[in-house]
């Protein structure tokens, strides 16, 4: 069965996920997850990519970007990214090959209906896996940067659904903490996932039309709808 061709749009947030090949394990020490944080921070600038949100597990690393002018920046950000990593890891263990999946997933976001569940989404994933009980008691996230004003996190880009949280970085940190506490209903967690393992839109009708006239394409849709996020109060 032919593979779905990646979609891939400039100036539109991106969630992605790259899995080691296997599933094996790619982060083993606390170097291997600051590594990999401190490559991100740097190839950013040089793809102009912006990261709006990452979390980075055993085996595999969750990321909210958003590509410049152009598409290939996102691509050569990834490619780049695995190549540093597979070439530390291997010269650490003497080893050969390859540590990653040969293709990551990805999904375009709708941003003014998705964006802020997909970060809610990222962040909360060692609290599903049941790492942690409390996103703030995991390190290698986005987590303090959108919930602690006091955060050393200074890197990431600030996404347009998180800066209309609030007027100030302190009220906007408090807003999204209560978001990230909301009970969140299960068909929010599905739509999110099936869109980003199918290569799908992760939006609305409107946003898949919308996204069809500037890539110039037809993209297939499986029925999608908008997921039920709470209204911050």
């Amino acid at each position: 069965m032919p593979r779905i061709g990646r979609v891939i749009v400039p100036n539109y947030p991106h969630h992605i996920v790259q899995r080691g090949h296997n599933r094996q394990v790619v982060f083993a020490h606390p170097d291997d997850y600051m590594r990999y944080i401190a490559d991100l921070r740097d190839l950013k600038e040089v793809f102009d990519v912006k990261v709006y949100a990452y979390c980075l597990m055993t085996n595999h690393v969750h990321l909210l970007v958003a590509p410049g002018d152009s598409a290939a920046g996102l691509s050569q950000l990834m490619k780049t990214l695995a190549a540093r990593t597979t070439r530390y890891r291997n010269r650490l263990e003497g080893r050969s090959g390859t540590l990653w999946e040969s293709r990551y997933k990805s999904s375009v976001v709708q941003t003014d209906a998705y964006l802020l569940a997909c970060s809610r989404y990222i962040e909360l994933n060692p609290v599903r896996a049941r790492m942690v009980s409390d996103p703030a008691d995991y390190p290698w996230s986005s987590y303090s940067f959108h919930a602690n004003p006091a955060s050393e996190i200074r890197w990431l880009d600030t996404d347009p659904c998180f800066a209309a949280l609030g007027v100030s970085h302190e009220e906007r940190c408090l807003r999204y903490q209560q978001y990230l506490h909301e009970a969140i209903p299960e068909e929010e967690w599905t739509l999110i996932r099936e869109a980003l393992q199918r290569g799908q839109l992760t939006g609305e009708r409107r946003f898949i039309d919308e996204i069809e006239r500037v890539a110039e394409l037809r993209i297939e849709c499986r029925g999608q709808g908008r997921p039920k996020l709470e209204q911050l109060k």
